[in-house]
């Protein structure tokens, strides 16, 4: 499918890998030039490289703490007239109710819902300008269903989803677009990381946490980072300008739900 978005402008944040990677690549075939980001330069580096050798388009790299407000000015200034914004950023540690304090809400909060309400409160009146725009925030399938141990980004995703709830429908007027992107279990580190930590929380092996954890799927499967980036490219394409505050789970069938 032609997506219509060739020669667009696109800041994607936490891209060198995982998720915002995937997204990054799915943009960058369908033509958008991209300016990337991530806390680890020499990654960020060697995926901009792949990325321009792939797909022949413009790919500038930021390196940078997209939760911190000295790296989303830094983002800011790079992304200049961007048409498109992906926010990301890589989810807060699991644990139980009594293990955390409100520090560890606030740095939960500045990750997964300051930061993405900081880049689009700077970059939404450009696109508003243009008249069109496609901004897509990377939450999680916690905000339909919330996950026991992931207390913390349980409430920060929620806290984004309220907000884009009504963002997404005062900027819609003007051609642009807010939808969410709910991913489940992916093929990436994140998931890695939960798995080890269930395996050492009951005493089982890597691979028992995680046959556990995929025999609860219907998929009967971890997600493959293309797929997200595909359905995250389609959100940004113009066949999406009547989808306006959407939560779109990416989940194998994971949460039993109708709404």
């Amino acid at each position: 499918m032609e997506l219509g978005i060739s020669g667009k402008r696109a800041l994607v944040c936490a891209s060198s890998k995982g998720l915002g990677r995937a997204c990054a690549d799915s943009l960058a075939a369908a033509g958008v030039d991209l300016v990337l980001n991530a806390r680890g330069a020499q990654t960020l580096e060697d995926t901009a490289r792949t990325i321009r050798a792939a797909h022949g388009v413009s790919v500038e790299t930021v390196a940078c703490d997209v939760t911190s407000p000295e790296g989303q000015a830094q983002l800011i200034a790079a992304a200049g007239d961007v048409d498109i914004l992906v926010n990301n950023a890589g989810g807060p540690p699991p644990g139980l109710w009594a293990d955390w304090e409100r520090e560890d809400f606030v740095k939960a909060l500045d990750s997964n819902m300051l930061a993405p309400i900081a880049m689009m409160t700077a970059l939404l009146p450009g696109m508003i300008d243009k008249g069109w725009g496609r901004v897509v925030n990377i939450t999680s399938q916690s905000v339909k269903a919330p996950v026991a141990i992931l207390g913390l980004s349980n409430a920060a995703r929620t806290g984004l989803t309220g907000y884009v709830a009504g963002t997404s429908r005062q900027v819609a007027p003007y051609g642009v677009n807010i939808n969410n992107l709910l991913p489940g279990s992916h093929a990436t580190d994140r998931i890695d990381a939960l798995d080890r930590s269930t395996a050492e929380r009951e005493g089982i092996s890597f691979d028992e946490a995680r046959a556990m954890r995929q025999s609860t799927i219907p998929a009967g499967r971890d997600g493959k980072p293309q797929e997200f980036g595909a359905a995250c490219a389609f959100l940004c394409s113009q066949h999406a300008g009547f989808m306006v505050g959407q939560n779109i789970l990416l989940d194998g069938g994971n949460v039993n739900a109708t709404i």
